[in-house]
């Protein structure tokens, strides 16, 4: 499955941005989207994702952030509003592509934000 994302860049402390990640390409049904983000010398960690029908988000999120899909353009979106220094990391989409033999994990090449004043 090929991701493509867009969004991120840089905005000030407080401030909003919106990541889209869209399915270009995939041979299998895609489930589970959703975005994890890295900081330098931190692990990866969920930032929001669809699961099992519903939506997780990891604990720093507390209502900050929102994850939406369009399932007619098989893309998925993260708004982040009330953005913090400590936000600044490389988002990245995963998405699980699944046939009748398993699924398998599939990354975006990452998106970078950096919330700075």
């Amino acid at each position: 499955v090929q991701l493509v994302e867009t969004g991120g860049g840089r905005v000030q402390p407080g401030g909003s941005l919106r990541l889209s990640c869209k399915v270009a390409q995939s041979q299998f049904r895609v489930e589970d989207m959703g975005w994890y983000r890295q900081a330098p010398g931190k692990q990866r960690e969920l930032v929001g994702s669809f699961r099992s029908g519903g939506i997780i988000y990891g604990d720093f999120v507390k209502g900050r952030f929102t994850l939406s899909r369009d399932n007619a353009e098989n893309t998925v979106s993260l708004q982040m509003n009330s953005l913090k220094p400590e936000d600044t990391a490389v988002y990245y989409c995963k998405a699980e592509e699944c046939s009748y033999a398993g699924c398998s994990l599939a990354w975006g090449q990452g998106t970078q934000v950096t919330v700075s004043s």
